[in-house]
């Protein structure tokens, strides 16, 4: 693996034979390797796991992942286990990943991988295999989640609410979590204009997904939020979603030095003491609120925004994932919160 200041790490390839370029990026995550790697948040990154044993437990089948397909550009990993062992492993890591034709890496020292991104920020890379050398590519440049989005309108559920999902790269159980709570969930595309009377619906609050990439490359769907935002509907941003929340309304975002890809960030209630421990997976991050809006978590490591809420509009946004998958559920609480304001909102207008 060659990355942009020159520096070189030499490998084993275990993966799809073939080069590919993308952001490096680190997780820390002890568990769930399928769950991150089928997360559309990783679109363009080559993902270096830090924990040790990766391809240990196999990988389950389908239902079990946050996404279609493997997102991720490529893999690095310090000891791949080509011998999983897990009741619902259906096959070996190896075979995905070849499956899904994404490259891989075992690389003994991810340890220095690691600090090396943290000293240096998160910079572009390339696997090169067998010489055959590709030039540097910065996903972010380009729209992500145009490429993740779901591509036509979907209808899921049965209940009294009706939610509209904004699919930026939405993870599968952002979609399973509001579904056990009985509502009826549409999920559009990222550009889907749900106001327009030719094609909309009627709905009593608006869920803004996860999804990778600069959200200021996300256009048409901040124009869909400062709409929603007019018409003072009910929005609950995650992760990407916040970003665009906070765009839309009047803030402003940044490119953090090397992001959040962990399932053990503090997160602090804004004015208390409770912490609760979160799920991330974010390289750019909230720098500036808008207008009419308050903090409504800060991260206990570094103290950058992980949420914010409107002093008096049932606004709500958080950069963690309450959804969790893999990781903790502290935040499962979030979406709880969200409905019972869509449903007093609801029954406000009559």
């Amino acid at each position: 693996m060659v990355l942009e200041d020159g520096t070189i790490f030499e490998g084993t390839s275990f993966g799809y034979e073939a080069s590919i370029a993308g952001e490096v990026v680190f997780c820390t995550g002890m568990v769930g390797y399928p769950e991150a790697m089928t997360d559309a948040s990783y679109g363009g990154q080559i993902l270096a796991m830090t924990y040790p044993l990766i391809g240990n437990y196999g990988v389950p089948q389908s239902e079990y992942w946050e996404g279609e397909r493997i997102h991720i550009a490529g893999l690095i990993v310090s000891d791949y286990i080509d011998t999983p062992s897990h009741a619902q492993s259906i096959m070996s890591l190896r075979s995905w990943l070849q499956q899904q034709q994404v490259p891989a890496l075992e690389i003994k020292d991810t340890r220095l991988l690691t600090r090396h991104i943290r000293t240096h920020g998160t910079m572009l890379g390339k696997i090169v295999l067998d010489d055959e050398d590709l030039p540097f590519y910065d996903p972010n440049l380009d729209n992500l989640v145009a490429g993740v989005s779901c591509r036509q309108v979907e209808r899921l559920g049965e209940g009294d609410l009706t939610i509209a999902l904004i699919d930026c790269g939405t993870k599968h159980n952002i979609v399973r979590s509001l579904l056990r709570r009985n509502v009826r969930l549409v999920r559009v595309p990222w550009d889907y204009n749900l106001f327009d009377q030719a094609s909309t619906f009627e709905f009593d609050g608006i869920v803004i997904s996860n999804g990778p990439g600069d959200p200021k490359t996300v256009q048409k769907t901040i124009q869909t939020i400062q709409i929603a935002l007019e018409r003072a509907i009910p929005m609950l941003g995650i992760c990407l979603g916040h970003q665009l929340l906070a765009l839309a309304a009047g803030g402003d975002t940044y490119k953090m030095k090397f992001g959040h890809r962990s399932q053990n960030q503090p997160c602090l209630l804004n004015d208390s003491k409770r912490c609760f421990i979160t799920t991330q997976n974010h390289g750019f991050a909230v720098g500036t609120l808008p207008p009419g809006f308050a903090p409504w978590f800060i991260n206990g490591n570094d103290g950058t925004n992980e949420g914010m809420i409107h002093h008096e509009l049932p606004f709500f946004s958080v950069q963690f994932h309450p959804e969790a998958r893999p990781g903790p559920m502290d935040t499962d609480w979030i979406f709880d919160h969200f409905l019972a304001r869509v449903r007093i909102e609801k029954e406000a207008r009559g």
